[in-house]
């Protein structure tokens, strides 16, 4: 499993809480070539992204290789409060993952 691959922010603000990541991904969609060899190079993106508050889902997304390297995603959930448990996690189509948590504040 990649290690740190997540950068998170989560912000509580009026009973909204405002999620935002960077995932460290090269996201190859499998029809580029390598500029050396002249062969395509394998496919390499991520399937999917989880999201729990509490351990309880708040997003599930299915992404595929039209998604940009280093993916930016932003989300907002309501029923969070300081304390609470924020999970994300993404696998890639090679098995490939990486999961990180936060308290929120």
């Amino acid at each position: 499993m990649p290690a740190n691959t997540i950068k998170i922010k989560a912000q509580l603000d009026g009973g909204v809480t405002t999620v935002r990541a960077l995932i460290s991904h090269a996201m190859e969609t499998g029809q580029r070539k390598d500029a050396k060899t002249g062969q395509l190079i394998p496919a390499h993106f991520i399937q999917e992204v989880r999201a729990a508050h509490n351990g309880q889902p708040v997003l599930t997304a299915q992404w595929g290789p039209a998604v940009s390297k280093n993916p930016y995603l932003s989300f907002q959930f309501r029923g969070a409060k300081p304390g609470d448990k924020l999970t994300l996690s993404w696998v890639d189509n090679k098995g490939e993952s990486d999961q990180i948590e936060v308290t929120l504040g």
